[in-house]
Order: structure tokens, then C-alpha cells, then sequence
């Protein structure tokens, strides 16, 4: 998982070009727990694992006060052209960050899972002030049309089962809660945990597609030649208009 985690900074460009940002609706989702929760409004927010700034930019362009931690220096560096001067930013893994806050909101978007297990929660809850607000937010890209996803699959197996990233706890996907949540309702740090979804659909080109798959990490972790050929293949099968199901999963607790 750590070589995977840290595989993004190679296409840090791509990753900025073709990965879909986050909707209005999910810092609105964000400040009304807050709000409920909390007791007030997000001033002041950590980011784990920022990547390029996509939630960055969304919290900060609602006047929070935002840290972005990213443990990779071209990551970073695309972060820091497309977001506004206010953003401090810090180059260290989740592990690595020293003591600072506390914070009103702690949060991470799809990068929670690359951050070790070992002393997650009780990292988090030391950087968030007492009632303070953590939310994690993602899920995965797929292929709208099941026979199509089939298509892909076929010629994807050869060379890679699956790209997903497997849930860091076994959650089965069947269940209804899911990974973060599962941990953070055994967690004697938090409550008031909440799994909401944001339903999102996308229509992007054969060429845009592939090129959100060359920033996805288990493509990255292939060779070369074997990555080209697999997108050779894919690209072979997809229609001129691809529909995407990129849903938002949110999960939200309060610090005890």
C-alpha cells in the first residue's frame, strides 16, 4: 500500500486534469453538521493527503482557513498553482505531521485510506478541537453501463483482477455502513457518525476516461508496456460518450 499510496506524484498534472472535483452541495453537507454538531461554523480545517488541491479549493473558497498536508512534492507543487495564497501547506505523511491545531475540521478526501492504521484515530481526534468535525469523502469512478463494465473487465483481466482499493478494514461492499465508518463507530473518540451519500453522474470521452485511469494507482503500478497495452485494449471497447457513476460517500463524526 505505501508504494501505491505514494505512485500519484509521476502523473501529478493528470491527476489535476482528469480527476472530477467535489460539488458545492458536499461543503454544504459539511457546515450543516458543523453547524448541528458542533455548534458553529468551520473556521479552521486540516487536509490529509490533499493530492492537487480538488477539496482544497472547495473549503477555501468558502473562507475556511485551510492546512493541506501532502507527503508528495509534485502533488504538492500542483496544489499550490491552483489554489488561492491563503492555504498553508505542509510537504508530510498524516504520520508525519507535528502537533498543531486544534482544528474545527479535520478531513481527508480519497486519501484516508493510504494513512496507517496504527494510532489513526487518536492522531486525528488530538488535532481536532473538543467537539470538533472530521468528514472523509470519495468512492469510486465506474463505468455506468454494466455491459460495457463487463467489456473492460475482459480485457483489463489479463493484466490487472480489479483496480479498486480494497476496504482497509474487510468491510464487505454489501454492507450498509461502510470504511471509515465502521471504524470511527468502535472509536471511544468519536460519535454522532454519519454516512450520507451524494449521488453524481459524468459524460466524458474515450480519451478523458483513459486518462483518469492512468491517475488511478493500480495502472500506475503496473509496467509500462503492460499499462499501455491495457489502455490500448480499453480504449478499443469504449463508445464515443462515456457515462460515469462517480457518487460521493460522506462520513462525518464529531469528536468526543
Amino acid at each position: 500500500m505505501p508504494e501505491r499510496a505514494l505512485s500519484f506524484g509521476t502523473v501529478a498534472e493528470s491527476y489535476e486534469r482528469y480527476r472530477p472535483g467535489y460539488p458545492v452541495e458536499l461543503f454544504d453537507l459539511v457546515a450543516g453538521y458543523a453547524a448541528e454538531h458542533a455548534g458553529g461554523p468551520v473556521r479552521t480545517a486540516l487536509e490529509i493527503g490533499a493530492g492537487t488541491g480538488k477539496a482544497t479549493r472547495l473549503f477555501a473558497g468558502h473562507g475556511v482557513a485551510v492546512t493541506a498536508t501532502e507527503p508528495d512534492a509534485a502533488m504538492l507543487a500542483e496544489l499550490r498553482r491552483h489554489t488561492p495564497g491563503s492555504v498553508r501547506t505542509v510537504r508530510a505523511a498524516f504520520e508525519e505531521l507535528p502537533p498543531d491545531g486544534p482544528y474545527d475540521l479535520v478531513y481527508a478526501a480519497a486519501a484516508l485510506h493510504w494513512t496507517s492504521p496504527a494510532g489513526r484515530w487518536q492522531r486525528v481526534a488530538e488535532l481536532l478541537r473538543p467537539g470538533g468535525v472530521f468528514a472523509c469523502f470519495g468512492g469510486p469512478v465506474q463505468l455506468a453501463d454494466p455491459e460495457l463494465a463487463e467489456a473492460v473487465r475482459v480485457v483489463r483481466a489479463p493484466f490487472l483482477a480489479s483496480d479498486d482499493v480494497p476496504s482497509p478494514d474487510g468491510t464487505p461492499p454489501e454492507q450498509e455502513l461502510q470504511w471509515p465508518g465502521t471504524e470511527l463507530q468502535r472509536s471511544e473518540r468519536f460519535d454522532q457518525v454519519q454516512q450520507l451519500l451524494l449521488p453524481r453522474r459524468l459524460t466524458i470521452g474515450p480519451e478523458e476516461y483513459l486518462g483518469h485511469l492512468s491517475t488511478v494507482s493500480a495502472y500506475l503500478m503496473l509496467p509500462e508496456d503492460a499499462r499501455a497495452e491495457v489502455f490500448r485494449r480499453i480504449l478499443a471497447v469504449l463508445p464515443e460518450r462515456v457515462g460515469l457513476d462517480a457518487d460521493i460517500t460522506v462520513h462525518l463524526a464529531q469528536r468526543r
